[in-house]
C-alpha cells in the first residue's frame, strides 16, 4: 500500500509532468532551430565559430535561477515598450532561458561533427558535381549527425533537469514538487519530483540514443517512426492537462511554508465558489507583487512591511492601521491592484535565538554580535529591514549566511548559527523554544498579512465575496499551528491538509 504522503504526491505528477514535457520539448526545439543552422553557418569560419561558442559558453556560466530571474525585467521592459501583452512570468521566460541553456552542446557537437569530415570526402562530392545543398543533404549531414546527436542528447537531459527551476518564475513543472517539499520538509514530495524528472530524462535520453544509433549505422528511417510516435504521444497526453476547461484563477505564493498553506486556503475558497484555480509558487517578494499588477497572478497574500519598505521605499514606521490604509491607496494609484483586507495575523520579521542564550532584545545583542553567526532567510540580508536593524543597533556579526527558511532553523539547531531572522507566525519558534528578541527602537515595521487582488478582479464583487470570509479570520496562534503541522518532523501534513485544518479551525 502506498503511504498517503506519496499517494498525494503521485496524484500531482500527471499534470506537472505534462507541463514539464511541453516546456522542455519547446525549449529544445527552439535550441535546435537556432543551433543547427548557426553551426552550419560558422563551421567553416573559425573566427565566427569562436565568437558563437564563446557567447554560448558565457550563457552557461550564469546560474539557472539567475538566468530565469534576468528574463523577468527584460520581458517587463519589452511589454512596456510595445504597450503590453508580453507575459513576464510563466512559460515565456522559462522557455527562453532553457533554450539558451541548451544551445552550447548543440552548437559545439554540430560544429565538431562538420569540421571532422574528411576533406577528401568533400572534395569528392564537389568532383562529381554536387551542389552545396546536395552535398550538405547527402554527405555532410549524414556524416556529422552521429556526433551532433551526442550534443542533442546532452542538451535534452540538461533541459529536463533545468526545467525544474521554472517553478520559481511561475511555470508549473516537476520542480513544484521539489521546491514545495524542500520548504515544507516533505520528503515524499522531493523524492517524487526528483524521481519523476530523472525517469523522464532517462526515457528521453534512451529515445535519442536510438536515433543516434540509427544514424551511426546509416539507417535513419528505422528510427523516424518510433521517434515521431513518442513525441506525438507526449504531446497528445500533455495538451489536455494544460488546457483548462474554464477560466482559471492564478493564485500566487512566495517560497515558504506559510505561503503554500495560505495559497491553498484561498484556492479552497475560490473552488467552493465555482472558480477553477492553479498556483504559481516560489515567487520572490517583488516579483509576486509585479505579477499581480500585470495580471500574471490574480490573488496572493503579502505583508504590510514588505510592501511598505521594499515596494513603496518608505522608511518611516506609522501605526499599523495608518500603514495599511496608505498601502491600499498606493496600490490603487500604482497599478489598480486592490487590498481586500488583513487576514488577522502578523508575520513579522524578527531576530531569534535559543532560549538559553540569555539575550532578550536586539539592543542586548549588539555587544555580543561580533562573536556570533547570523543565519538569515534568502531575502533578508538584501532587504531594507535588515539595513534598518543593522544600522539602528549597530550590529556587526562575525559571519552572515543565507539559507532557505527550513535550513535556517536547522543551522540554529545544529549550532552552525547563533541568531536567525525568524518569522513571528512560524510554529517552530515555540516548538524549538526560541526567544524572539524585542525591538525597543522599533526598527522593524509591522507585517500584517494582507489579501491582495489584481486589477482584473479589483471590482469583481463575486470574486471579492468569495474571499471576504478570510478577512480578520485567522489568529496568529492558528497560523502558527498550521505552519507547524507542515514543518514538524513527524506526522507531517501537506499544505493542502494544513489549509483544510486552518479552514475548520477558523470556521472558514
Amino acid at each position: 500500500m502506498i503511504p498517503p504522503a506519496y499517494a498525494d504526491a503521485l496524484a500531482q505528477v500527471p499534470a506537472l509532468l505534462a507541463s514539464h514535457v511541453l516546456l522542455s520539448a519547446a525549449a529544445l526545439g527552439a535550441a535546435l532551430a537556432i543551433g543547427l543552422p548557426l553551426a552550419l553557418i560558422v563551421a567553416r569560419r573559425p573566427a565566427a565559430a569562436r565568437i558563437v561558442l564563446g557567447a554560448a559558453s558565457l550563457v552557461q556560466t550564469i546560474p539557472g535561477l539567475a538566468l530565469l530571474a534576468l528574463f523577468y525585467p527584460l520581458l517587463r521592459g519589452l511589454s512596456a515598450l510595445i504597450g503590453g501583452g508580453v507575459p513576464a512570468l510563466g512559460f515565456l521566460p522559462s522557455w527562453a532561458a532553457l533554450a539558451l541553456y541548451a544551445l552550447l552542446p548543440i552548437l559545439r557537437t554540430a560544429i565538431t561533427g562538420l569540421n571532422g569530415i574528411d576533406p577528401a570526402v568533400i572534395e569528392a562530392a564537389d568532383g562529381i558535381g554536387m551542389t552545396a545543398g546536395q552535398r550538405l543533404r547527402l554527405v555532410e549531414a549524414p556524416l556529422a549527425a552521429p556526433v551532433a546527436m551526442a550534443g542533442i542528447r546532452t542538451a535534452a537531459v540538461w533541459t529536463i533537469g533545468a526545467a525544474t527551476l521554472s517553478t520559481t518564475v511561475g511555470q508549473p513543472s516537476l520542480g513544484n514538487l521539489i521546491f514545495a517539499g524542500l520548504q515544507t520538509e516533505a520528503i515524499a514530495l522531493v523524492l517524487t519530483g526528483c524521481i519523476a524528472a530523472a525517469v523522464l530524462a532517462l526515457v528521453v535520453d534512451g529515445v535519442l540514443a536510438m536515433v543516434e544509433n540509427g544514424l551511426s549505422r546509416g539507417r535513419p528511417r528505422r528510427i523516424v517512426g518510433p521517434l515521431v510516435a513518442v513525441l506525438l504521444g507526449l504531446g497528445v497526453a500533455g495538451w489536455p492537462l494544460l488546457t483548462p476547461r474554464a477560466p482559471v484563477i492564478t493564485i500566487g505564493a512566495k517560497n515558504f511554508s506559510e505561503q503554500y498553506i495560505l495559497a491553498r486556503l484561498i484556492g479552497q475558497r475560490l473552488a467552493d465558489a465555482g472558480y477553477a484555480v492553479r498556483y504559481k509558487e516560489g515567487l520572490g517578494s517583488t516579483v509576486a507583487y509585479r505579477a499581480l499588477s500585470t495580471g500574471d497572478v490574480d490573488v496572493y497574500v503579502d505583508y504590510s512591511g514588505t510592501l511598505w519598505t521594499t515596494l513603496m521605499a518608505r522608511t518611516d514606521n506609522p501605526p499599523r492601521s495608518a500603514m495599511i490604509a496608505a498601502i491600499g491607496r498606493w496600490m490603487a494609484r500604482d497599478a489598480g491592484t486592490a487590498l481586500i483586507g488583513p487576514l488577522g495575523f502578523e508575520n513579522a520579521y524578527a531576530l531569534a535565538m535559543r532560549g538559553d542564550a540569555g539575550v532578550t532584545s536586539i539592543a542586548d545583542l549588539s555587544a555580543r554580535a561580533p562573536g556570533l553567526r547570523l543565519a538569515a532567510d534568502l531575502e533578508f540580508l538584501d532587504r531594507p529591514e535588515w539595513r534598518a536593524v543593522r544600522d539602528t543597533y549597530r550590529l556587526r556579526f562575525a559571519e552572515t549566511r543565507a539559507y532557505s527558511p527550513t535550513f535556517m532553523y536547522r543551522a540554529l539547531a545544529s549550532g552552525r548559527a547563533d541568531v536567525i531572522s525568524a518569522f513571528s507566525s512560524d510554529g517552530r519558534i515555540a516548538a524549538d523554544r526560541l526567544t524572539v528578541l524585542a525591538d525597543p527602537a522599533h526598527a522593524l515595521p509591522g507585517y500584517d498579512a494582507l489579501l491582495l487582488v489584481s486589477p482584473a478582479h479589483a471590482g469583481d464583487r463575486r470574486f471579492r465575496a468569495a474571499l471576504a470570509p478570510l478577512i480578520g479570520a485567522i489568529p496568529v496562534a492558528a497560523m502558527r499551528e498550521a505552519n507547524y503541522m507542515v514543518d514538524r518532523d513527524t506526522n507531517k501534513a501537506t499544505p493542502e491538509a494544513a489549509a483544510r485544518w486552518l479552514a475548520r479551525r477558523t470556521g472558514r
